[in-house]
């Protein structure tokens, strides 16, 4: 599961990472409401977490944006301000719960999981990450809206990473999904395809998406 925090206050945004990480959540963060939009609109969460006075963009403007732009991705409020008419304005432009603080770590764990249990079933065959867009019904990948000229395995490898899109994926559990084999350190079909990959998606834009981790794997990000 990957949560999203948009959190200007370092230490309190360190507080929730920290808790949900050792809870198995994937997490990521962002220090202000315009960063907090870019992300949420071009990568893929199961939940987000936003404080509502942030710089640049508040969160209800923020929350308002993501669901004009149909992203219905459930969000948690944090703020400190505690009326009834605030809480009431959070919920009416799309937020699912809220929580005032300073709050106990268990009781934000308990409400980021009733939040996962009763989120709709969302649809998983379009991924967005950056100007890249892969249409899996159309079987179809195109990037600053030039269509990608991929072979099957291609497609495949760059739907697995987008899958997981800001998460670093291993060589071994690349390879055993995409090929259905066990990994073999010595063979370079991954390599290969990568370079393939790379030549198509990244090397005809400026800006790069597919990324190797040394010793790691790869992984896939708008950042």
């Amino acid at each position: 599961m990957r949560i999203l925090i948009v959190e200007d206050e370092k230490k309190t945004s360190a507080f929730i990472q920290k808790g949900l990480t050792e809870q198995g959540f994937v997490t990521a963060s962002a220090g202000d409401g315009e960063e907090g939009l870019d992300v949420a609109m071009t990568e893929k969460f199961d939940a987000l977490i936003v404080d509502v006075m942030l710089p640049r963009r508040n969160g209800w403007s923020l929350v308002q944006q993501l669901r004009a732009g149909q992203v219905d991705t459930p969000v948690l409020f944090l703020t400190a301000r505690d009326s009834v008419e605030d809480r009431v304005k959070g919920l009416e432009l799309g937020a699912d719960d809220y929580l005032v603080k300073p709050f106990a770590f268990s009781e934000l764990l308990a409400r980021v999981r009733t939040l996962l249990r009763r989120a709709p079933a969302r649809r998983m065959d379009l991924y967005t990450v950056g100007d890249l867009e892969i249409d899996l019904p159309r079987w179809r990948a195109q990037r600053a809206g030039q269509e990608l000229q991929l072979t099957p395995k291609e497609f495949l490898l760059l739907t697995h990473l987008a899958k997981s899109a800001g998460e670093v994926l291993t060589r071994e559990s690349i390879v055993e999904h995409v090929w259905d084999i066990h990994f073999n350190p010595c063979a370079n079909v991954l390599d290969v395809m990568m370079r393939r990959l790379r030549a198509k998606v990244d090397h005809p834009f400026e800006k790069k998406l597919l990324h190797t981790v040394r010793g790691v794997g790869y992984v896939l990000k708008a950042d």
